[in-house]
């Protein structure tokens, strides 16, 4: 039975893509390395950490990956507070209202680093509907690795098997699997190059997985 679900941030709840491939391109351009749409796409899910590490080894960079992490992050508070292109996808709103007022428990799991979903969390007044929020940055393992979801079952204080994961990339929906948690793939515009095969059921509107229409 559905007791508890597992949002994911960027690209389910709000779509901070354009803000975050900015910053990430601001921060290439800072280091003098060229990213192909390619390499890019694939860190999709990925915590920013992993995936610095990775540039660094790939790149052979003399900076470490600590210090990519902080440019890339003062690239993005800057676009945060600067640039009009964030909002709430569309639905999302009423669905997350919607499970609360019937009664889901609902936990933010997501690879943004904290600072990150405070900053979205207060802008659009989300707090009020979850029970915890948790951070993939501050984990051990970064997606397709189970541990984030692991701990937001554990957050909700459910069994996985009383849990939905909502996410929209292939590293999301590989970990929700890999921690044996039903997961919804939400196959946004905005998510490009993402692979929902391994999701149990797509989806391309909200309204899709109301709760009324969910079936357990």
């Amino acid at each position: 039975m559905l007791k508890a679900v597992l949002f994911d941030m960027d690209g389910v709840i709000v779509d901070t893509e354009p803000l975050h491939r900015k910053a990430y391109f601001k921060m290439f351009k800072d280091v003098n390395i060229e990213v192909s749409e390619a390499m890019y796409d694939s860190f999709t899910g990925q915590a920013t950490l992993p995936i610095c590490r990775t540039l660094c080894q790939h790149f052979n960079l003399a900076e470490t990956p600590e210090y990519l992490v902080s440019t890339k992050r003062k690239h993005f508070k800057y676009l945060f507070e600067n640039d009009n292109d964030l909002a709430l996808l569309n639905g999302v709103h009423d669905l997350i209202k919607n499970y609360y007022d019937n009664g889901l428990t609902l936990i933010l799991a997501s690879s943004a680093s904290m600072p990150n979903i405070n900053r979205i969390f207060e802008r659009f007044d989300l707090d009020k509907y979850f029970k915890a929020k948790i951070s993939g940055a501050d984990l051990k393992a970064s997606k397709p690795h189970p541990e984030i979801f692991i701990k937001a079952a554990q957050l909700a204080e459910e069994h996985g098997d009383n849990c939905m994961v909502i996410e929209d990339s292939t590293n999301g929906i590989a970990a929700a699997k890999a921690a044996n948690i039903y997961c919804v793939g939400f196959k946004s515009p905005h998510s490009v190059n993402q692979d929902y095969s391994k999701a149990d059921r797509v989806i391309t509107n909200f309204e899709e997985i109301l709760f009324s229409k969910l079936s357990n």
